[in-house]
Protein backbone atom coordinates (compact mmCIF):
# COMPACT_ATOMS: atom_id res chain seq x y z
CA UNK A 1 0.00 0.00 0.00
CA UNK A 2 1.36 3.06 -1.08
CA UNK A 3 1.55 5.81 1.84
CA UNK A 4 -0.36 8.92 1.38
CA UNK A 5 1.90 12.21 1.78
CA UNK A 6 1.24 14.17 4.99
CA UNK A 7 2.40 17.72 4.67
CA UNK A 8 1.89 17.75 8.53
CA UNK A 9 4.71 15.23 9.42
CA UNK A 10 7.73 16.93 7.83
CA UNK A 11 6.19 20.78 8.68
CA UNK A 12 6.27 19.64 12.01
CA UNK A 13 9.99 19.55 12.37
CA UNK A 14 10.04 22.66 11.48
CA UNK A 15 7.66 24.02 13.39
CA UNK A 16 8.67 27.16 16.04
CA UNK A 17 7.87 24.51 18.64
CA UNK A 18 9.86 21.67 17.57
CA UNK A 19 12.61 24.47 16.64
CA UNK A 20 12.68 25.78 19.70
CA UNK A 21 12.23 22.75 21.76
CA UNK A 22 15.53 21.39 20.30
CA UNK A 23 16.98 24.44 20.99
CA UNK A 24 15.83 23.80 24.93
CA UNK A 25 16.96 19.99 24.37
CA UNK A 26 20.99 21.52 23.67
CA UNK A 27 20.67 23.60 26.39
CA UNK A 28 19.26 20.99 28.91
CA UNK A 29 22.12 18.54 28.04
CA UNK A 30 24.92 20.76 28.31
CA UNK A 31 23.60 21.61 31.65
CA UNK A 32 23.75 17.78 32.67
CA UNK A 33 27.02 17.34 31.42
CA UNK A 34 27.85 20.76 33.59
CA UNK A 35 26.36 18.73 36.58
CA UNK A 36 28.88 16.10 36.09
CA UNK A 37 31.38 18.39 36.06
CA UNK A 38 30.38 20.07 39.18
CA UNK A 39 29.78 23.42 37.35
CA UNK A 40 26.11 23.55 38.09
CA UNK A 41 24.36 21.88 41.02
CA UNK A 42 21.82 18.84 40.43
CA UNK A 43 18.97 21.10 42.52
CA UNK A 44 19.52 23.75 39.48
CA UNK A 45 19.32 20.86 37.03
CA UNK A 46 15.96 20.04 38.46
CA UNK A 47 14.81 23.18 39.02
CA UNK A 48 15.10 24.20 35.07
CA UNK A 49 13.96 20.55 33.72
CA UNK A 50 10.91 21.22 36.30
CA UNK A 51 9.59 24.61 35.19
CA UNK A 52 11.28 25.29 31.63
CA UNK A 53 8.88 25.46 28.72
CA UNK A 54 8.13 26.32 25.28
CA UNK A 55 6.20 29.73 24.91
CA UNK A 56 6.59 30.59 21.38
CA UNK A 57 4.47 33.85 22.11
CA UNK A 58 6.11 34.91 24.28
CA UNK A 59 9.83 34.22 22.73
CA UNK A 60 8.32 36.29 19.28
CA UNK A 61 7.32 39.60 21.93
CA UNK A 62 10.90 39.46 23.78
CA UNK A 63 12.74 39.11 20.08
CA UNK A 64 10.69 42.44 19.04
CA UNK A 65 13.12 43.71 21.95
CA UNK A 66 16.33 42.20 21.72
CA UNK A 67 16.56 41.64 17.99
CA UNK A 68 18.37 38.40 18.87
CA UNK A 69 16.50 35.07 18.90
CA UNK A 70 18.60 32.86 20.98
CA UNK A 71 18.74 35.82 23.80
CA UNK A 72 14.95 35.70 23.67
CA UNK A 73 14.46 32.26 23.79
CA UNK A 74 16.98 32.54 26.94
CA UNK A 75 15.21 35.48 28.50
CA UNK A 76 11.94 33.30 27.93
CA UNK A 77 12.97 30.74 30.06
CA UNK A 78 14.81 32.67 32.97
CA UNK A 79 11.69 34.34 33.43
CA UNK A 80 10.36 30.50 34.18
CA UNK A 81 13.02 29.33 35.71
CA UNK A 82 13.81 32.16 38.03
CA UNK A 83 17.54 32.83 39.56
CA UNK A 84 18.77 29.22 38.34
CA UNK A 85 18.02 30.46 34.74
CA UNK A 86 21.80 31.82 34.92
CA UNK A 87 23.21 27.98 34.17
CA UNK A 88 21.63 28.21 31.44
CA UNK A 89 23.76 28.80 28.18
CA UNK A 90 26.91 28.76 30.46
CA UNK A 91 30.37 29.03 28.63
CA UNK A 92 28.22 28.71 24.99
CA UNK A 93 27.42 30.62 21.94
CA UNK A 94 24.68 31.38 20.19
CA UNK A 95 25.69 29.04 17.10
CA UNK A 96 26.53 25.89 19.44
CA UNK A 97 22.62 25.35 20.00
CA UNK A 98 21.55 26.85 16.45
CA UNK A 99 24.28 24.40 14.70
CA UNK A 100 23.81 21.39 16.71
CA UNK A 101 19.85 21.58 16.65
CA UNK A 102 19.85 21.88 13.06
CA UNK A 103 22.05 18.75 12.94
CA UNK A 104 19.13 16.96 14.56
CA UNK A 105 16.36 18.54 12.69
CA UNK A 106 18.32 17.68 9.18
CA UNK A 107 18.81 14.59 10.43
CA UNK A 108 15.26 13.93 11.38
CA UNK A 109 13.90 15.31 7.89
CA UNK A 110 16.50 12.80 6.34
CA UNK A 111 15.02 9.80 8.15
CA UNK A 112 11.30 10.92 6.45
CA UNK A 113 12.57 11.22 2.87
CA UNK A 114 14.37 7.76 2.96
CA UNK A 115 11.06 6.05 3.95
CA UNK A 116 9.44 8.03 1.13
CA UNK A 117 12.34 6.30 -1.37
CA UNK A 118 11.99 3.02 0.24
CA UNK A 119 8.32 3.37 -0.92
CA UNK A 120 9.28 5.09 -4.10
CA UNK A 121 11.91 1.87 -4.46
CA UNK A 122 9.07 -0.80 -3.49
CA UNK A 123 6.95 0.75 -6.80
CA UNK A 124 9.49 0.64 -9.04
CA UNK A 125 10.85 -2.96 -8.47
CA UNK A 126 7.19 -3.98 -8.83
CA UNK A 127 6.63 -1.75 -12.15
CA UNK A 128 10.15 -3.47 -12.94
CA UNK A 129 9.46 -7.06 -12.84
CA UNK A 130 5.28 -6.67 -14.28
CA UNK A 131 6.74 -5.07 -17.28
CA UNK A 132 10.17 -7.37 -17.55
CA UNK A 133 9.19 -8.56 -20.99
CA UNK A 134 6.66 -5.40 -22.37
CA UNK A 135 8.39 -4.87 -25.55
CA UNK A 136 9.09 -0.92 -26.49
CA UNK A 137 11.15 1.01 -28.55
CA UNK A 138 14.39 2.67 -26.86
CA UNK A 139 15.25 5.64 -28.48
CA UNK A 140 18.37 7.98 -28.93
CA UNK A 141 18.35 11.49 -29.59
CA UNK A 142 14.18 11.07 -29.51
CA UNK A 143 14.55 8.47 -32.61
CA UNK A 144 13.87 4.86 -32.95
CA UNK A 145 16.93 2.85 -32.00
CA UNK A 146 16.24 -0.74 -30.99
CA UNK A 147 14.15 -2.73 -28.68
CA UNK A 148 14.43 -2.11 -24.99
CA UNK A 149 11.87 -3.68 -22.91
CA UNK A 150 9.72 -0.91 -20.28
CA UNK A 151 11.07 -3.27 -17.06
CA UNK A 152 14.58 -2.33 -18.18
CA UNK A 153 13.35 1.48 -17.95
CA UNK A 154 11.96 0.80 -14.82
CA UNK A 155 15.10 -0.88 -13.46
CA UNK A 156 16.92 1.50 -14.65
CA UNK A 157 14.91 3.87 -12.37
CA UNK A 158 15.34 1.75 -9.58
CA UNK A 159 19.51 1.81 -9.55
CA UNK A 160 19.46 5.31 -9.64
CA UNK A 161 16.73 5.78 -6.75
CA UNK A 162 19.14 2.91 -4.91
CA UNK A 163 22.15 5.22 -5.72
CA UNK A 164 20.08 8.01 -4.51
CA UNK A 165 19.24 6.40 -0.81
CA UNK A 166 23.22 5.58 -0.78
CA UNK A 167 23.51 9.25 -0.94
CA UNK A 168 21.28 10.72 1.29
CA UNK A 169 22.29 8.11 3.93
CA UNK A 170 26.05 9.55 3.52
CA UNK A 171 24.68 13.07 3.57
CA UNK A 172 22.90 12.49 6.64
CA UNK A 173 25.76 11.46 8.16
CA UNK A 174 28.15 14.16 6.99
CA UNK A 175 25.09 16.98 8.54
CA UNK A 176 25.00 14.86 11.49
CA UNK A 177 27.56 16.76 13.73
CA UNK A 178 27.07 19.44 16.28
CA UNK A 179 29.57 21.30 18.59
CA UNK A 180 29.47 22.58 21.15
CA UNK A 181 32.77 24.61 21.70
CA UNK A 182 32.05 28.32 22.30
CA UNK A 183 32.61 31.34 21.07
CA UNK A 184 35.17 30.55 18.15
CA UNK A 185 35.44 27.09 18.71
CA UNK A 186 38.19 27.18 21.42
CA UNK A 187 36.49 25.26 24.58
CA UNK A 188 37.50 28.52 26.21
CA UNK A 189 34.87 28.32 28.41
CA UNK A 190 33.21 25.04 27.83
CA UNK A 191 34.46 21.57 28.96
CA UNK A 192 35.05 19.04 25.22
CA UNK A 193 33.47 16.80 27.44
CA UNK A 194 30.23 18.93 27.43
CA UNK A 195 30.02 18.40 23.78
CA UNK A 196 30.91 14.85 23.90
CA UNK A 197 28.15 14.14 26.17
CA UNK A 198 25.38 17.05 23.98
CA UNK A 199 26.25 15.31 20.91
CA UNK A 200 25.94 11.35 21.98
CA UNK A 201 22.73 12.37 23.73
CA UNK A 202 21.32 13.95 20.46
CA UNK A 203 22.77 11.01 18.38
CA UNK A 204 24.99 13.17 16.92
CA UNK A 205 28.71 13.10 16.62
CA UNK A 206 31.05 16.29 17.46
CA UNK A 207 33.20 18.36 14.95
CA UNK A 208 36.55 17.56 15.00
CA UNK A 209 36.98 21.21 14.85
CA UNK A 210 34.84 23.82 14.49
CA UNK A 211 35.02 27.58 14.05
CA UNK A 212 32.14 29.20 15.78
CA UNK A 213 30.09 27.17 13.61
CA UNK A 214 29.86 23.79 12.23
CA UNK A 215 31.46 24.35 8.77
CA UNK A 216 28.89 24.85 5.95
CA UNK A 217 30.21 22.38 3.62
CA UNK A 218 28.55 19.87 5.37
CA UNK A 219 25.28 21.27 4.60
CA UNK A 220 25.96 22.09 0.87
CA UNK A 221 26.70 18.14 0.49
CA UNK A 222 23.35 18.00 2.16
CA UNK A 223 21.18 20.13 0.14
CA UNK A 224 22.95 18.83 -3.07
CA UNK A 225 22.28 15.52 -2.36
CA UNK A 226 18.49 16.31 -1.85
CA UNK A 227 18.87 18.33 -5.74
CA UNK A 228 20.53 15.17 -7.25
CA UNK A 229 17.50 13.14 -5.79
CA UNK A 230 15.17 16.03 -7.04
CA UNK A 231 16.56 15.78 -10.50
CA UNK A 232 16.23 12.25 -10.80
CA UNK A 233 12.20 13.03 -10.39
CA UNK A 234 12.63 15.42 -12.93
CA UNK A 235 14.23 13.11 -15.73
CA UNK A 236 11.97 10.24 -14.75
CA UNK A 237 8.47 12.43 -14.89
CA UNK A 238 10.22 14.40 -18.37
CA UNK A 239 10.23 10.33 -19.79
CA UNK A 240 6.65 10.16 -18.47
CA UNK A 241 5.67 13.47 -20.10
CA UNK A 242 7.52 12.28 -23.60
CA UNK A 243 5.57 9.06 -23.43
CA UNK A 244 2.46 10.54 -22.93
CA UNK A 245 2.42 12.43 -26.40
CA UNK A 246 -0.57 11.71 -28.54
CA UNK A 247 1.65 11.21 -30.96
CA UNK A 248 3.56 8.20 -28.66
CA UNK A 249 0.71 7.48 -25.95
CA UNK A 250 2.84 4.53 -24.75
CA UNK A 251 2.24 5.30 -21.05
CA UNK A 252 -0.16 8.24 -19.32
CA UNK A 253 -0.73 9.34 -15.69
CA UNK A 254 -3.94 8.21 -14.41
CA UNK A 255 -6.75 9.87 -15.41
CA UNK A 256 -9.16 9.79 -12.52
CA UNK A 257 -13.47 10.59 -12.47
CA UNK A 258 -14.51 13.95 -12.63
CA UNK A 259 -11.45 15.35 -13.40
CA UNK A 260 -10.48 17.93 -16.29
CA UNK A 261 -7.61 18.83 -18.35
CA UNK A 262 -8.51 22.14 -20.21
CA UNK A 263 -10.31 24.67 -19.07
CA UNK A 264 -11.07 25.45 -23.24
CA UNK A 265 -10.93 21.78 -24.44
CA UNK A 266 -12.49 18.96 -23.02
CA UNK A 267 -10.46 16.11 -24.32
CA UNK A 268 -7.56 17.22 -23.01
CA UNK A 269 -5.79 14.49 -20.70
CA UNK A 270 -2.19 16.13 -19.66
CA UNK A 271 0.93 15.11 -17.46
CA UNK A 272 0.18 17.41 -14.95
CA UNK A 273 1.67 15.97 -12.09
CA UNK A 274 4.96 15.05 -14.22
CA UNK A 275 5.50 18.63 -14.92
CA UNK A 276 4.86 19.72 -11.50
CA UNK A 277 7.57 17.15 -10.38
CA UNK A 278 9.59 18.81 -12.96
CA UNK A 279 9.17 22.40 -12.08
CA UNK A 280 9.84 21.94 -7.85
CA UNK A 281 12.84 20.31 -9.31
CA UNK A 282 14.40 23.68 -10.56
CA UNK A 283 13.45 25.34 -6.82
CA UNK A 284 15.46 22.04 -5.32
CA UNK A 285 18.66 22.85 -7.54
CA UNK A 286 18.47 26.12 -6.64
CA UNK A 287 18.31 25.12 -2.71
CA UNK A 288 21.65 23.44 -3.95
CA UNK A 289 23.16 26.83 -5.05
CA UNK A 290 22.25 28.51 -2.03
CA UNK A 291 23.68 26.40 0.17
CA UNK A 292 26.95 26.12 -1.82
CA UNK A 293 27.06 29.95 -1.31
CA UNK A 294 26.94 29.10 2.23
CA UNK A 295 30.39 27.56 2.17
CA UNK A 296 32.36 30.87 2.16
CA UNK A 297 31.87 33.26 5.41
CA UNK A 298 34.26 35.63 6.67
CA UNK A 299 36.87 34.71 9.18
CA UNK A 300 35.16 32.61 11.83
CA UNK A 301 32.02 32.79 10.16
CA UNK A 302 28.95 35.95 9.66
CA UNK A 303 25.60 35.47 9.73
CA UNK A 304 24.76 35.33 5.91
CA UNK A 305 24.06 31.77 5.68
CA UNK A 306 21.51 32.03 8.44
CA UNK A 307 18.70 33.56 6.15
CA UNK A 308 19.22 31.10 3.71
CA UNK A 309 18.88 28.21 5.88
CA UNK A 310 15.46 29.36 7.53
CA UNK A 311 14.50 29.26 4.20
CA UNK A 312 15.96 26.27 2.30
CA UNK A 313 15.98 24.02 5.36
CA UNK A 314 12.39 23.43 5.65
CA UNK A 315 11.48 24.35 2.41
CA UNK A 316 13.82 21.94 0.47
CA UNK A 317 13.10 18.98 2.67
CA UNK A 318 9.12 19.46 2.42
CA UNK A 319 9.53 20.14 -0.98
CA UNK A 320 11.34 17.03 -1.71
CA UNK A 321 8.85 14.92 0.66
CA UNK A 322 6.14 15.94 -1.84
CA UNK A 323 7.92 15.02 -4.74
CA UNK A 324 8.95 11.63 -3.82
CA UNK A 325 5.33 11.08 -2.61
CA UNK A 326 3.08 11.96 -5.53
CA UNK A 327 5.96 10.42 -7.86
CA UNK A 328 5.78 7.26 -6.19
CA UNK A 329 1.63 7.68 -6.18
CA UNK A 330 1.86 8.58 -9.94
CA UNK A 331 4.05 5.72 -10.86
CA UNK A 332 1.67 3.19 -8.73
CA UNK A 333 -1.14 4.39 -10.73
CA UNK A 334 0.62 4.61 -13.84
CA UNK A 335 -1.59 3.51 -17.25
CA UNK A 336 0.77 1.14 -19.54
CA UNK A 337 -0.09 0.74 -23.20
CA UNK A 338 1.97 -2.65 -23.93
CA UNK A 339 -0.41 -2.92 -27.49
CA UNK A 340 0.79 0.84 -28.21
CA UNK A 341 4.38 0.37 -28.32
CA UNK A 342 4.32 -2.56 -30.07
CA UNK A 343 2.68 -0.60 -32.22
CA UNK A 344 5.23 2.08 -32.10
CA UNK A 345 7.83 -0.61 -32.79
CA UNK A 346 6.70 -1.80 -35.74
CA UNK A 347 6.62 1.60 -37.25
CA UNK A 348 9.80 1.67 -38.58
CA UNK A 349 9.39 -1.34 -40.89
CA UNK A 350 12.25 -3.52 -39.57
CA UNK A 351 14.91 -1.48 -39.73
CA UNK A 352 15.68 -1.67 -35.81
CA UNK A 353 17.25 -4.76 -36.63
CA UNK A 354 20.00 -2.90 -38.83
CA UNK A 355 22.54 -3.67 -36.19
CA UNK A 356 21.57 -7.14 -36.58
CA UNK A 357 22.01 -7.53 -39.85
CA UNK A 358 25.44 -5.67 -39.63
CA UNK A 359 26.98 -7.53 -37.96
CA UNK A 360 25.55 -11.21 -39.51
CA UNK A 361 27.47 -9.85 -42.76
CA UNK A 362 30.49 -8.81 -41.15
CA UNK A 363 30.62 -12.38 -39.12
CA UNK A 364 30.09 -14.21 -43.33
CA UNK A 365 32.78 -12.50 -44.59
CA UNK A 366 32.16 -8.72 -45.60
CA UNK A 367 34.20 -5.66 -44.21
CA UNK A 368 32.71 -3.57 -42.43
CA UNK A 369 32.74 -0.54 -44.34
CA UNK A 370 30.86 -2.85 -46.97
CA UNK A 371 28.44 -4.06 -44.41
CA UNK A 372 27.08 -0.84 -43.26
CA UNK A 373 27.04 0.87 -46.76
CA UNK A 374 24.66 -2.04 -47.99
CA UNK A 375 22.82 -2.03 -44.72
CA UNK A 376 22.83 1.88 -44.68
CA UNK A 377 21.15 2.25 -47.97
CA UNK A 378 18.53 -0.47 -48.06
CA UNK A 379 17.51 1.29 -44.17
CA UNK A 380 17.34 4.44 -45.61
CA UNK A 381 15.07 3.44 -48.63
CA UNK A 382 12.94 1.35 -46.33
CA UNK A 383 12.61 4.67 -43.86
CA UNK A 384 11.70 6.89 -46.88
CA UNK A 385 9.54 4.87 -49.02
CA UNK A 386 7.53 2.52 -46.50
CA UNK A 387 8.64 -1.10 -47.23
CA UNK A 388 9.43 -4.33 -45.35
CA UNK A 389 13.14 -3.95 -44.06
CA UNK A 390 13.71 -7.37 -44.45
CA UNK A 391 11.92 -8.05 -47.75
CA UNK A 392 14.45 -5.40 -49.18
CA UNK A 393 17.69 -7.81 -48.25
CA UNK A 394 15.88 -10.43 -49.49
CA UNK A 395 16.21 -8.97 -52.65
CA UNK A 396 19.34 -7.17 -52.48
CA UNK A 397 21.92 -9.09 -54.74
CA UNK A 398 25.01 -8.34 -52.33
CA UNK A 399 23.13 -9.41 -49.53
CA UNK A 400 22.11 -12.57 -50.99
CA UNK A 401 25.57 -13.65 -51.18
CA UNK A 402 26.15 -13.49 -47.67
CA UNK A 403 22.50 -14.18 -46.12
CA UNK A 404 19.95 -17.20 -46.75
CA UNK A 405 16.47 -16.52 -46.20
CA UNK A 406 16.50 -18.43 -43.10
CA UNK A 407 19.61 -16.08 -42.11
CA UNK A 408 17.29 -13.38 -42.20
CA UNK A 409 14.19 -14.85 -40.47
CA UNK A 410 17.24 -16.22 -37.42
CA UNK A 411 18.33 -12.05 -37.68
CA UNK A 412 14.77 -10.71 -37.42
CA UNK A 413 13.51 -12.40 -33.99
CA UNK A 414 12.57 -10.08 -31.56
CA UNK A 415 13.67 -12.58 -29.13
CA UNK A 416 17.57 -11.87 -29.65
CA UNK A 417 16.89 -8.32 -28.04
CA UNK A 418 15.51 -10.18 -24.85
CA UNK A 419 18.50 -12.74 -24.38
CA UNK A 420 20.07 -11.08 -21.26
CA UNK A 421 17.49 -9.39 -19.43
CA UNK A 422 17.78 -12.04 -16.73
CA UNK A 423 21.38 -10.96 -16.52
CA UNK A 424 20.53 -7.62 -16.07
CA UNK A 425 17.52 -8.02 -13.92
CA UNK A 426 19.81 -10.35 -11.84
CA UNK A 427 22.03 -7.65 -11.10
CA UNK A 428 19.63 -5.14 -10.05
CA UNK A 429 17.22 -7.10 -7.89
CA UNK A 430 19.53 -9.92 -7.08
CA UNK A 431 18.15 -13.49 -8.10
Amino acid sequence: MIPRYSREIMEKIWSPQNRYQKWLDVEIAACEAMVKLGSVPQSALENIKQKVSIDVARIDEIEKTTKHDVIAFLTSLTEKVGEDGRFIHMGLTSSDVLDTSLAVLLKEAAEILLDDIDALLAVLKKKALEHKKTLMIGRSHGIHAEPITFGLKMALWYQEMERNRARLVRAKETVSYGKISGAVGTFSFVDPSVEEYVCQKLGLKPAPVSSQIVQRDRHAEFFTALAIIASSLDKFAQEIRLLQRTEVREAEEYFSPGQKGSSAMPHKRNPVLSENISGLARLMRSYALAALEDVALWHERDISHSSVERVIGPDATIVLDFMLARFTNLMDKLVVYPERMLVNLNMTHGVIFSQMVLLALIEKGASREDAYAIVQKNAMKSWQEGLEFKKLLSEDDVVKKHLTPKDLDKIFDINNFLKNLDFIFGRVFGK
